[in-house]
């Protein structure tokens, strides 16, 4: 790992499974390097996967198989801008039809359960319009929304 800070994700023996759905769901993500344990731990054994070098769109990650002591929640997400529904569509049904779970607002849960933003770049620039009454409009309509849906977003925000 050559970055000089890392994000280190907690996971209960699985950080090698998330590895490798990351890589193959998200561009820009890979698998790198992964460390065997030189002896047993509190919840492992000498030879199982302790640590898991990747990246996440970009992002250096290492994956620590620390155990059942620690829950991922929603005070950390990675936030996803995508470009159009179809990107919307692929990323939020690839976390949510892999065992993961649909939450409010563009936000989702891996089966992990790390959070997840899928956050089109229309909805950012809907709640941001200097327009303050299509904002709102807009706002308001992701506020109904799951999965969000950037014809019905655009629609608010128009009036």
């Amino acid at each position: 790992m050559t970055s000089k800070n890392t994000i280190c994700l907690w996971y209960d023996g699985t950080a090698l499974d998330a590895a490798q759905f990351y890589a193959r769901t998200f561009p820009d993500s890979t698998v790198g390097a992964i460390y065997h344990a030189p002896g047993d731990y509190p919840d492992g054994k000498q030879g199982n996967v302790l640590t898991v070098e990747f990246t996440v769109i970009g992002i250096p990650c290492i994956g620590l198989n620390g155990g059942s002591a620690f829950k991922h929640d929603e005070a950390f997400s990675f936030q996803v801008a995508t470009d159009d529904q179809a990107e919307t569509d692929r990323l939020w049904n690839a976390i949510v039809n892999n065992g993961g779970q649909e939450s409010a607002c563009g936000w989702c849960k891996d089966k992990w359960g790390l959070s997840w933003q899928i956050t089109p770049r229309a909805l950012i620039a809907a709640i941001t319009d200097p327009d303050r009454a299509a904002a709102k409009r807009a706002f308001d309509a992701m506020m109904q929304m799951g999965k969000i849906d950037i014809a019905k977003i655009e629609a608010a925000r128009r009036g």
